[in-house]
């Protein structure tokens, strides 16, 4: 999982440590449901299909999506005995972030000329498109609203460019 982190020079020089970003929680679930009604029994994680969700920051449950992706099966929202998912599926959009490609201090393959649409053909959702260009490979462009923040394109991009930021609105 790569989420963008203050490494700037100023930082460094003024001795201020940069900030880890907040952890990813499982879909449909929020800081304020975890923390007041998880018991920590790890009912989700064992039924986590796809393997993404741990115990991390606050002992509470944490995605990584370096181990592939989110189906939003809702297996973790089914096998959890507390109100922690509360109406899963009817609650809508399952993630409050949304890739951004290319900001990272790894930067995009195809802002260095190399042609690669790997994070595009990842993405079932169809949220990442290319605007093709005049001397040059096609430039990513995240869709915000089809983006479903199933992290897909996280594990699959060959530099690591791709983080994990929130969404707008």
């Amino acid at each position: 999982m790569t989420q963008a982190i203050d490494h700037s020079r100023r930082n460094l020089l003024f001795g201020r440590r940069p900030e880890a970003p907040p952890p990813i929680r499982p879909p449909w679930t929020d800081e304020a449901a975890l923390a007041g009604s998880c018991t920590r029994c790890a009912a989700c994680v064992e039924a986590c299909e796809p393997g993404l969700i741990s115990f991390g920051a606050g002992d509470l449950p944490m995605i990584d999506f370096t181990a592939g992706e989110c189906t939003f099966c809702a297996a973790c929202a089914d096998a959890c005995p507390e109100p922690v998912f509360p109406d899963a599926p009817e609650r809508g959009r399952a993630f409050s972030h949304i890739v951004s490609i290319g900001s990272s201090a790894s930067p995009c393959l195809t802002l260095q000329g190399v042609v690669c649409q790997t994070c595009r053909d990842e993405c079932a959702a169809a949220a990442i498109r290319f605007d093709y260009r005049i001397g040059g490979p096609a430039i990513p462009r995240i869709v915000e609203d089809i983006c479903t923040g199933c992290g897909a394109c996280l594990a699959a991009c060959p530099v690591g460019a791709i983080e994990i930021g929130r969404r707008a609105s």
